[in-house]
């Protein structure tokens, strides 16, 4: 009997060691160098919805009792925060970026393919100086345009991490929500967790 248990046990153990060795998606930069953890993105960056220190990078800096560089600009589309990326991301010394953009282009009915674009090169720029990627997606029912499979392949395509949809648990609660598109200071309380999750094995 020991004889065929052993055999047994033994493949299930190589079975189990290839899923969690090999199945996992590359990250580029799981190392990072650079010095600064910088959020950068749009209005649910900048905290638009919350009171004082209650937007997600105040939250998440408590978390992890590191400094962070709140670079959200409310409105910003991809192209917009394309124009600032030198200044407030890449002249910073960036070791770990956390991006929510994509939403003002949704709204404004820009294609999904600009947007996947300009994505692109944003992360894409970013890892060339050496740091971690963590983009905030977002996956909304009936009017995302395709916006959450284009965060898929972005992601994808430049090993950057993926949050699937940062509003997932968030957006239709109203407990959470300050208006229809605003977290309030417990929504971003959600949010900071989740960029939380990804980052810390990389801290």
């Amino acid at each position: 009997m020991k004889k065929i248990i052993l055999p047994i046990l033994a493949v299930l153990v190589l079975l189990v060691g290839y899923k969690f060795f090999f199945s996992r998606p590359a990250v580029r930069n799981s190392q990072p160098t650079g010095e600064n953890i910088i959020c950068f993105g749009d209005s649910l960056t900048f905290g638009t919805g919350a009171a004082e220190n209650m937007d997600y990078p105040s939250q998440l800096a408590r978390m992890i009792l590191k400094p962070i560089i709140n670079a959200g600009v409310p409105g910003d589309t991809t192209a917009m925060a394309m124009a600032r990326l030198e200044e407030d991301v890449l002249a910073k010394s960036p070791r770990m970026v956390l991006i929510t953009l994509g939403g003002n282009d949704l709204k404004n009915r820009i294609s999904k393919e600009t947007a996947y674009q300009n994505l692109k090169n944003i992360i894409v720029s970013i890892q060339n100086r050496g740091a971690l990627v963590i983009v905030g997606g977002i996956s909304i029912p009936f009017w995302g345009r395709g916006f959450g499979e284009m965060y898929q392949k972005v992601c994808k395509e430049t090993q950057a991490l993926l949050i699937p949809n940062i509003f997932d648990g968030i957006i239709g609660d109203k407990s959470l929500m300050n208006d229809r598109i605003h977290p309030n200071g417990r929504g971003y309380t959600r949010m900071a967790q989740k960029f939380y999750r990804a980052m810390k094995p990389y801290l």
